[in-house]
């Protein structure tokens, strides 16, 4: 489900490091949001990036 359906972006895997550099696990999650958009003239909802929604609205 934590996936942008235009770019493909997903949760990616990295660490957290403390003052004494010891590496524990976390993830880094998109900025995904449920939107409408209009697509071949009907509203569809997509979950998409921050980002792509920024490049949508510029484009149009």
């Amino acid at each position: 489900m934590a996936k942008c359906e235009a770019c493909g972006k997903k949760t990616t895997f990295g660490h957290n490091r403390s003052f004494s550099m010891r590496a524990t696990n976390r993830t880094f999650h998109p900025n995904l949001q449920r939107i409408s958009v209009f697509e071949k003239g009907r509203k569809v909802r997509k979950v998409l990036c921050a980002k792509c929604i920024r490049t949508m609205v510029k484009s149009n």
